[in-house]
């Protein structure tokens, strides 16, 4: 059928060129804007005729130029009511503008100019025109699986033109209330047939809400629009940082204390930036009132050492500061409980703040001395052989084993040397 539709088109073509008084007129060519037409789109046909005659015809006057097609109308007919003459070697263009009706497909409209030569009948040709309703298709193809209030997140927007013509100027714009959207607008410009975009938006929610992503463009002079909404669900991040603290060591010199300890991160995003350091009613003094760590990659640890000042050793509470990859600020307090030695996170406050919980290992006071410090051994005192000892702990514990060792290395000298002894007591 196209190839059928192809050759009446040139048949009609050629057919088209009329010679009048020494002149040859024909149609050179036509352009049609937008390529590909929505229904009921406006846009411009223009149609070029021209004149390969000699210089001896002179100028010949064409005149009521019109398409014709019960899909097409022409809306600017009344410019045409004047002659127009056409000389040898020039060429006169048309210009129709025109809206197209559905459904979709391709129309043939038949273009036609009478000449004011008496009998030689008017120029005809062929043109097409194609509609197509399709629009284009805009998608969220990358989000987080879960939002958190003031964390900033990449939101990417696809945009793709499955039609058959270009569109240009397309413009996205984020819409939404209590979402802080950066940038305002995003301008593509021109997309051409069959192909897309990916256009990133860094998204950080100050509450729930339903951010949509406006597309605009133009299919000639045509303004058209479609949107993406994207639901901004605030949830936890399946992915954070998650420091957990470890081996808390607490030393006392003059009136301050050091802490010692490792941070690790046992999350599956790595932390920047982090900072340790002592929150009130501690006070961090120097010479460690902070202990930059840096980078903290997931599943990896780092020590710390920290010195503050405080009157009260029942819980020594340990800020905890990173950022992301990002920029976004995030912190944790960790209430390290040295009575019990057992350990509670709390949310701290600003910018993408997030709660946490640690863990620290057992720490008990060693009687008469200041300091306070992780306890090792079995629980209870006791010898490593799993016997003797007392529930006193300390060097006391294994006397008994202690008393044990000695008369057994005796008993094996004893049995040894018995010879020996036996000869001394012969001879006396």
């Amino acid at each position: 059928m196209r190839e059928i539709s192809i050759v009446l088109s040139i048949f009609l073509l050629l057919a088209c060129i009329a010679t009048v008084s020494g002149a040859t007129l024909g149609v050179s060519g036509y352009d049609v804007d937008p390529g590909v037409f929505f229904p009921y789109d406006t846009g411009t046909v223009t149609v070029h005729v021209y004149n390969a005659g000699n210089t001896s015809g002179g100028p010949v006057g064409i005149s009521m130029p019109n398409l014709i097609n019960p899909k097409v109308h022409v809306i600017n007919t009344d410019i045409f009511n004047t002659m127009t003459y056409i000389g040898p070697g020039a060429t006169v263009d048309y210009s129709f503008l025109v809206t197209v009706d559905p459904p979709d497909g391709t129309y043939f409209p038949l273009f036609t100019v009478s000449t004011n030569v008496y009998g030689e009948g008017s120029i005809h040709s062929t043109l097409k025109i194609v509609v197509d309703s399709t629009d284009i298709r805009a998608s969220i193809s990358k989000k987080p699986d879960a939002f958190s209030i003031s964390k900033k997140d990449t939101v990417n927007v696809s945009v793709v033109n499955p039609r058959r013509g270009d569109i240009n100027d397309v413009l996205i714009i984020p819409k939404g209330t209590g979402v802080d959207v950066t940038p305002s607008e995003s301008y593509v410009g021109t997309l051409k047939a069959g192909s897309s975009v990916q256009v990133p938006f860094e998204v950080t929610p100050g509450q729930q809400a339903n951010l949509t992503f406006q597309v605009s463009y133009r299919n000639g002079d045509n303004k058209h629009t479609t949107s993406v909404s994207l639901p901004i669900l605030i949830g936890e991040d399946k992915l954070a940082v998650v420091p957990v603290v470890n081996n808390v060591v607490l030393t006392s010199s003059g009136s301050a204390y050091t802490l010692t300890g490792d941070v690790s991160n046992a999350g599956l995003t790595d932390a920047k930036s982090m900072v340790v350091t002592i929150g009130a009613p501690a006070r961090a003094v120097e010479p460690y009132a902070e202990y930059a760590i840096g980078s903290l990659a997931s599943d990896d640890f780092s020590s710390f050492e920290l010195s503050f000042t405080g009157t009260d050793l029942s819980a020594v509470p340990l800020v905890i500061t990173w950022k992301d990859i990002n920029g976004n600020s995030f912190g944790t307090t960790k209430n390290l409980d040295l009575n019990t030695g057992s350990t509670g996170g709390t949310s701290a406050s600003g910018s993408g703040s997030s709660s946490t919980t640690g863990s620290s290992r057992t720490t008990t006071a060693i009687s008469g001395n200041t300091s306070t410090r992780t306890s090792g051994g079995p629980p209870g005192g006791g010898s490593i052989f799993g016997f003797g000892g007392s529930r006193g702990g300390g060097i006391s514990s294994f006397y008994p084993v202690i008393a044990g060792g000695i008369l057994l290395i005796v008993g094996i000298v004893v049995y040894k040397k018995r010879k020996w002894f036996a000869a001394k007591l012969k001879r006396k």
